[in-house]
């Protein structure tokens, strides 16, 4: 499968059931139950340890209050846990009949508020059957079950013509809810919906979800298709939020800014892609001005890379080798990587010695340990050597 992008890139697969990237919308590979894997080493003394084996799994998150249960989504619907590195039996939700799925779509994310533990109330982020963008609110009926039943809308937004830029991330902070959606798909945003402050697509939007009214807040603009993002809340006292936003044909980047600087912020696209100006299909929109550069970009010239996948500045210290370093991969190009943020650069970029199968996602539990997903089913937790 190919996700973030419509050009097609193959990779083998591990077995009979052909894992292509995103695009092409074919199965991952089996059902294999989990099993505990060795720590794959690396040369900075960082390892990966597989937790499981999954389909298609594109996220992976722990709920506050329930520091022994990590949550993998599936982008056909469902969303299984784990008790103490265990897979459960059943999955904890599942709502694979209430969703489309396949290339871009599907079910995306889920998000536990900080209040999960007394409000049993959470929230996922799936393309519903006609591919529009929505969030609905579930609620637990049991530690490791939802009730199906419960589901509350909360928001929904139209994407009526492409199938491709559905952006995807759910992140809380605070008491507020934060997600990207793409720029409405097709090459070069040829509405220009990103750059359109009346239009919901290719924005960070916010909302407070205990409002049973609650309309999205554009909090930032400018974006192409933010797939994955995260807040950073160990590199300074301001927290920050950084944004993997994928490019077009050219340039995948990394945005970084406090999340303060980041309300109204315009982060350039379709004006720009990565540092440069954005001149191919449906290029023309001029420099707005005053728009905030990437830290950091690569091109797509770099070892096959295609697909930025965001990841997260690492909290957890028993990762002393990562700790307040920014993880990420791409998808084509498999290498794990880091780089020390700053709000006006990067610095220290590299490989880590790592790599992942067409890597889907990063993720973080409750105690600020980093996992990363592989859309071929294996699921990895970032350890110490």
């Amino acid at each position: 499968m190919k996700w973030l992008k419509s050009k097609r890139r193959r990779r083998p697969a591990a077995s009979s059931a052909a894992v292509v990237l995103f695009a092409l919308a074919l199965p991952a590979c089996g059902s294999a139950q989990p099993s505990d894997g060795p720590a794959r080493p690396a040369a900075q003394g960082v390892g990966l340890k597989q937790i499981g084996s999954f389909e298609s799994p594109v996220y992976v998150t722990g709920a506050p209050g329930f520091p022994k249960l990590l949550f993998v989504v599936e982008q056909g619907g469902t969303v299984q846990v784990l008790r103490n590195g265990h897979r459960q039996a059943r999955p904890f939700l599942d709502i694979h009949d209430l969703i489309s799925s396949g290339g871009e779509r599907g079910l995306l994310s889920i998000a536990f508020p900080p209040d999960y533990k007394s409000s049993g109330r959470f929230y996922v982020y799936d393309t519903d059957p006609q591919g529009n963008l929505r969030i609905d609110e579930f609620k637990r009926r049991s530690a490791t079950r939802a009730a199906r039943g419960s589901r509350r809308a909360v928001v929904r937004i139209p994407h009526p013509v492409n199938a491709n830029h559905n952006g995807g991330q759910l992140q809380f902070f605070g008491h507020f809810l934060y997600f990207g959606t793409g720029d409405g798909g097709s090459g070069g945003d040829p509405p220009n919906n990103a750059q359109n402050r009346h239009s919901l697509l290719g924005k960070l939007l916010r909302i407070d979800p205990r409002s049973t009214d609650a309309k999205p807040e554009i909090y930032s603009y400018g974006l192409r298709n933010p797939f994955r993002f995260s807040f950073d809340t160990v590199t300074a006292k301001q927290p920050r939020i950084a944004i993997g936003d994928v490019g077009q044909n050219r340039f995948e980047e990394v945005d970084y800014t406090t999340v303060a600087a980041a309300q109204g912020a315009n982060f350039g696209w379709d004006a720009f892609e990565g540092f440069a100006p954005y001149t191919e299909e449906n290029s023309g929109t001029p420099d707005p001005g005053g728009t905030v550069k990437p830290i950091f970009a690569y091109p797509h010239s770099r070892g096959g890379s295609c697909s930025i996948i965001g990841g997260y500045v690492v909290a957890d210290k028993h990762l002393p080798a990562l700790y307040k370093r920014y993880v990420y991969a791409d998808l084509c190009e498999g290498q794990l990587r880091s780089l020390v943020p700053h709000l006006h650069g990067a610095s220290n970029e590299h490989k880590l010695g790592l790599s992942v199968d067409t890597p889907s996602s990063f993720g973080e539990d409750t105690q600020g340990r980093v996992y990363v997903a592989s859309l071929e089913g294996p699921v990895y937790r970032l350890v110490q050597r």
